[in-house]
């Protein structure tokens, strides 16, 4: 398998776990939350934090610009709602700073082709291709001609548009998450065999971007041969927000870098050995040896 740089670390076969800590737009268009939260991704020991990048204007649909919601800032249309919470260069200039004074790498899924350009100053490590847009051919061969490694979310998409965009993109740069775009997604619906699958026909870094409750499931992808793991997280899965019921609050992230840590040494290199560990047990126990 191929191995893809990101920044300081590797991802690949027998490489640590790259774990990124998705703080999306649980920030609420709140810099301080934002900051608070890059504070918990790196005491938690995340390798990165991951941002979204929308032009508003361009990624509601026209149907649903004039919608009326329930948010924070009052009675406002779905077009207003994404602008209030959508960051700009005064913000991002702020996140980088942050992130780079704080030793964590930080990046962004984009959602148009202005959001990839506006990323471009920052330099970031990657680039994330939403679940959403995987089947946009132009969008991808923009993410394409940045030079970066790209990491595709396959959320609700079929093996035929998985292949399709893969095509579209440099494989020796490629890592691919296997997704279920459900928030918050039941376990019957997670599918961590896709790890597998996906394993199997592509020879590049396999990931895992889950949208579950609990943490159990992300580190059984782990297991299963995930070499990239992204949750989404929060201060507190009550706040208001689509994403914060599908999140990970403080207290669980720490654990979850853990039990993946522990879980990543505990899988070994598959080949049978006795360790010295066994030997004193070996000379008490076995009475006969025949073979």
């Amino acid at each position: 398998m191929k191995t893809v740089r990101l920044g300081d670390q590797v991802v690949g076969s027998r490489k640590p776990v790259l774990i990124v800590a998705e703080i999306g737009i649980n920030h609420n268009g709140n810099l301080e939350i934002a900051k608070r939260l890059i504070d918990v991704a790196r005491l938690a020991g995340c390798n990165a934090v991951k941002f979204q990048k929308r032009t508003p204007d361009l990624c509601v649909p026209p149907d649903q610009k004039k919608k009326k919601r329930d948010t924070p800032w009052g009675y406002i249309s779905y077009l207003e709602y994404h602008e209030k919470i959508e960051f700009g260069l005064k913000e991002y200039r702020e996140i980088d700073k942050y992130c780079k004074n704080h030793g964590i790498a930080w990046f962004a899924s984009c959602w148009d082709k202005p959001s990839i350009d506006f990323m471009e100053q920052f330099a970031p490590i990657c680039y994330k291709v939403p679940s959403a847009m995987l089947t946009d051919a132009e969008l991808l061969k923009h993410f394409r001609k940045t030079g970066r490694p790209i990491i595709l979310s396959t959320g609700m998409s079929t093996m035929k548009q998985i292949k399709s965009a893969v095509n579209l993109l440099d494989t020796k740069k490629l890592i691919i998450t296997h997704s279920t775009s459900t928030y918050p997604c039941p376990p019957e619906e997670l599918n961590l065999q896709m790890i597998q699958t996906l394993k199997r026909k592509f020879a590049c870094p396999i990931g895992y971007s889950g949208h579950e409750v609990g943490l159990p499931t992300t580190v059984a992808a782990v297991a299963l041969g995930a070499r990239f793991i992204e949750r989404h997280i929060t201060l507190d899965r009550t706040m208001w927000g689509t994403d914060q019921s599908a999140s990970i609050e403080p207290g669980g992230l720490i654990r979850l870098v853990k039990y993946i840590r522990v879980v990543e040494r505990a899988l070994g290199d598959g080949i049978k050995k006795v360790y010295d560990s066994e030997r004193p047990v070996m000379q008490k126990l076995r009475r006969t040896d025949t073979l």
